[in-house]
């Protein structure tokens, strides 16, 4: 299978860069050929340094990283968190810390009770200004020609607390945002990733509401540019995965993604492969979500498990 053989993980700070780099060599000898390090507001911004969390990655460490993907053959695409999961538990991130005004729900929900996660307001009129100058600090540290803007589990969006989205479709404000990301991306001509979570209808897909939408996101799928490479995460076992020939219907690139359940992530895999002679299949995405650090990637069932299968598939 000569795909792409992927990795993602969080990252915010030099030593854990630093760490990333040393493994490197491992990890590439075992297949790696794809890096997603989800950066967010761990960096140090120079446009928005309000927005820098606590001992941020440095330019410097990033070109590092940049020339050490590049020696190993690795392909290098950092992430930013884009719509949702700006909090997490009494935690509200950088963004709705700064600049309050630009929360969905402003005002609502003190110390983030009885919600998942914060959503920024995909129709204020000034975030985008803010979130594009970090995705241009962004692209040009860790030298990349694509990102990875997240949106997955969004939950919070055309709120009644919102006096912009309230009453608007979800799925057009879902677009919109999606839309407003890829524009400015691709005028640098920048390839967009995304998560495929909210593209998906819980109630048609047997999926529950974390991998597939129960809030009317799902009709979004037919309004974004289709060359959007459509990361498909899922991990709990189930008996099929029918996202990935939908997504692959629709005209995405598709990443199929697992992560620490091997099981899970074995089946999700077999049902990659099912169509690995698909020219829009794109490979195979490890998770990892604080589960491992680097330094202990390389040993990680998981990703031995999908970095061995797809060796085998060639």
């Amino acid at each position: 299978m000569n795909k792409l053989r992927g990795l993602h993980l969080g990252l915010g700070h030099d030593a854990g860069v630093e760490a990333l780099i040393a493994e490197l060599p491992a990890l590439t000898e075992m297949g790696l050929n794809l890096l997603i390090p989800e950066v967010n507001y761990g960096f140090a911004y120079q446009s928005h340094p309000e927005l820098r969390a606590d001992d941020p990655i440095t330019v410097e460490a990033a070109q590092r990283l940049a020339a050490a993907c590049r020696d190993h053959g690795i392909r290098l695409v950092p992430q930013f968190q884009c719509l949702g999961h700006q909090s997490w538990d009494k935690l509200t991130y950088p963004l709705l810390t700064a600049y309050p005004e630009f929360d969905e729900t402003p005002g609502q929900f003190p110390d983030n009770e009885s919600i998942y996660c914060r959503s920024w307001c995909p129709q204020h009129p000034d975030v985008n200004g803010v979130i594009f100058d970090l995705f241009d600090e962004l692209l040009e540290a860790f030298d990349a020609d694509a990102l990875h803007v997240g949106l997955d589990e969004v939950f919070l969006i055309g709120s009644e607390h919102c006096p912009r989205c309230k009453g608007h479709d979800p799925a057009e404000l879902f677009a919109k945002a999606v839309n407003d990301y890829y524009g400015h991306l691709s005028e640098r001509h920048v390839e967009v990733w995304m998560w495929g979570d909210r593209l998906l209808d819980a109630a048609t897909t047997g999926y529950g509401k974390w991998e597939a939408a129960a809030n009317g996101t799902q009709p979004a799928i037919d309004m974004i540019p289709k060359d959007i490479v459509i990361c498909d995460w899922h991990y709990e076992v189930l008996e099929d995965y029918p996202s990935i020939a939908h997504f692959l219907e629709k005209g995405f690139p598709v990443m199929p993604g697992g992560w620490r359940n091997v099981e899970a992530g074995e089946l999700l895999l077999d049902a990659a492969l099912a169509h690995k002679d698909h020219p829009r299949m794109l490979g195979y995405l490890c998770t990892t979500w604080g589960a491992v650090k680097p330094g202990a990637l390389a040993t990680w069932p998981p990703i031995q498990m999908a970095m061995g299968r797809m060796r085998e598939e060639g």
